[in-house]
């Protein structure tokens, strides 16, 4: 377990260096100057106030020497300053990571749960109404495009029945402390978190169903059934926990791009996440930013991918770490 811990910590290090200078390179390659924005905005389109900017901001020297100066900050700990907010870059995501952790977070379980749920239901009830209504809404909801839901959502339980809030992640102004407040963020959470999770819920409830199929028809079920063992006992401790790797190991993968896929749902629901920081950056050519949270992104993904690969041992014995 030792070796195999410090083999994924090593192959973890050697990606997210790859990942730093390969997104460094794509930055330099998008059009726009963050120099020249900055001017224009101040009004000023002198050029010495612009090679003054970009004389602050490093970026008159040659490209490998930023890219040097950054990878060098980087194993510091620091990851740089932004442009638009003037503060260290590392404050601002670390102020942001928490909302999304807790949106993405809260959508994974969501989906998973209802997934494998739905999906059990589905494989039981193999051709009957209810696989019927539950397979052709989760094509549905795979094939629908996430901010159609989120705005459709905000229009028919925000603006037109008022269950629930539409935007932000608390209720401005209020002061609530305690569970008055943890109360609060909940309420505000059901609209992004069921809008970011319904995609996914489709896709587990279909690999779930389509995984207890294969299993139900493997002979050990057979000779279950044949020993007269209880159905549900059957689905339970049989058919369920061997069907379950498969949706473990797609979770796993997709629990990091949630992280990514938070970036509309935060955009459309004002949620104070870096999946925002990163759009408005983007708008503001503020690079350091979104440098910064592609950063924090590649390391949950990898953290999350390294988490699973020490987890598939419990999940099913069977598998030997090599």
């Amino acid at each position: 377990m030792m070796s195999f811990t410090l083999q994924r910590v090593m192959k973890a290090f050697v990606v997210i260096l790859g990942v730093v200078i390969l997104n460094f390179f794509l930055i330099k390659m998008a059009p726009g100057d963050p120099a020249v924005i900055l001017a224009g905005e101040a009004g000023s389109g002198d050029p010495q106030f612009v090679e003054r900017l970009r004389a602050e901001f490093g970026l008159d020297q040659p490209v490998l020497v930023q890219l040097w100066n950054y990878v060098s900050g980087v194993l510091r700990g620091d990851l740089g300053f932004s442009y638009r907010n003037q503060v260290p870059v590392l404050d601002l995501i670390l102020d942001r990571l928490p909302a999304t952790l807790l949106l993405t977070g809260a959508a994974f379980v969501f989906s998973l749960v209802t997934g494998i749920l739905f999906g059990v239901l589905a494989a039981r009830n193999r051709g009957n109404v209810l696989d019927s209504i539950i397979t052709t809404l989760a094509l549905i909801f795979y094939a629908t495009p996430l901010f159609w839901i989120a705005l459709m959502a905000v229009l028919l339980f925000s603006l037109n029945l008022g269950w629930v809030p539409p935007f932000d992640m608390e209720t401005i102004g209020a002061g609530y402390t305690g569970w008055r407040r943890a109360l609060d963020i909940a309420h505000h959470m059901i609209l992004p978190v069921v809008t970011l999770g319904l995609f996914y819920t489709a896709i587990y409830t279909r690999l779930t169903r389509a995984s207890m199929l294969e299993v139900m028809g493997l002979d050990f079920v057979k000779t279950a059934r044949a020993k007269g063992v209880p159905k549900r006992r059957i689905i339970r401790r049989h058919v369920l926990r061997n069907a379950i790797l498969p949706v473990f190991t797609f979770a796993s993968m997709q629990a990091g791009q949630l992280v990514g896929g938070a970036i509309l749902t935060e955009t459309v629901f004002a949620w104070p996440g870096i999946g925002r920081l990163m759009f408005d950056a983007l708008m503001q050519r503020d690079y350091p930013v979104l440098l910064g949270v592609f950063l924090v992104t590649a390391i949950v993904v990898v953290a999350i991918n390294f988490i699973a690969d020490l987890l598939y041992r419990f999940v099913d014995p069977r598998i030997a770490i090599a």
